[in-house]
């Protein structure tokens, strides 16, 4: 089930509300002696999360089937999604925040507030915790989570059943930092240093095309910039894969891409997708003060849009 973004945290009792966990999307599925961790484009992601899937094997429930985030914790014990993808976490942690199914029970018609009180009563042990609702009001909740330095919050409707694969509108996501991901189309090598990247070219889909969104430099550290040339060079294509470029003159905020910096970039196939923060859209339709946050490889670049 997915949440529709959202620009403000809805009010009333029928909303309830959870930290929205900076990490990778995870299903977790123990079937008696079999455990599986599912990304959210459905791949078997068990081998790389040992130390999860051990303890997830190790419930006593004999079949279970969670839905939650799996979260690197960095040495202050913060999410870091940059930690997570690069396998430097100092601590893996899967917050679970629903309950499927258990011992043939199937619990996805069922609201949300029961499916809550269901995997309340499961044995929860770390490296597994249970991501619990927030108390207090919106504005307490988004002044908390600020305060701390999180990316947002989900808003869920108490009554609301788990609708998988569906953006309902029974869940909401509001992000405090302008945040999202984007399709990388292209790169510029560094001068002077061969086989490293200098900056990314990204874009989102819209109306069945592919839209540059500008370039994001800010971010990439030295050995990022070699580890990403490595990973986008079997990319490369010679056909601009943005439907929007060139652009006919610099933007204004001087970041357009002009027919003369087109022949700087590296053209690639939109099979990547990074995360990206800023400060906000300008009105040429670029990011400004882009960084780079990390690669997605939970998400397919055919559905990246603009969140509005």
């Amino acid at each position: 089930m997915l949440a529709t973004p959202a620009t403000a945290l809805p009010a009333g009792e029928r909303w309830s509300y959870e930290v929205k966990w900076d990490g990778y999307r995870t299903i977790a599925v123990k079937d008696g002696a079999r455990t599986t961790l599912y990304s959210r484009n459905l791949r078997d992601a068990t081998a790389l999360y040992p130390a999860i899937a051990r303890a997830i094997a190790a419930m006593s429930e004999p079949r279970v089937m969670l839905d939650g985030e799996l979260v690197a914790l960095d040495a202050d014990g913060r999410p870091s999604f940059q930690a997570l993808h690069h396998q430097a976490a100092e601590r893996l942690a899967f917050y679970v925040f629903d309950l499927l199914h258990v011992n043939g029970r199937d619990l996805m018609a069922e609201p949300l507030e029961e499916r809550r009180r269901a995997l309340a009563r499961l044995t929860l042990r770390s490296p597994i915790f249970l991501s619990e609702p927030l108390p207090g009001a919106p504005p307490q909740i988004e002044a908390a989570i600020k305060a701390v330095g999180l990316e947002g919050v989900i808003a869920k409707r108490r009554t609301s059943r788990y609708e998988a694969g569906k953006r309902s509108g029974a869940w909401l996501k509001v992000k405090f930092q302008a945040r999202q991901e984007f399709v990388i189309g292209g790169f510029t090598e560094a001068a002077g240093a061969p086989g490293t990247v200098d900056a990314l070219v990204i874009g989102y889909h819209e109306g069945g095309r592919l839209l540059s969104a500008g370039k994001v430099r800010a971010g990439l550290t030295p050995p990022l910039r070699r580890e990403l040339h490595a990973e986008l060079t079997p990319l490369k294509t010679r056909a601009c894969p943005f439907a929007n470029l060139p652009e006919s003159g610099m933007s204004h905020w001087g970041e357009g891409i002009t027919a003369d910096a087109m022949a700087d970039i590296v053209w690639l196939k939109p099979a990547m997708v990074a995360e990206v923060a800023f400060t906000e859209w300008t009105r040429d339709g670029h990011l400004r003060h882009a960084t780079f946050v990390g690669v997605r490889t939970d998400k397919h670049p055919t559905e990246i849009r603009r969140e509005r």
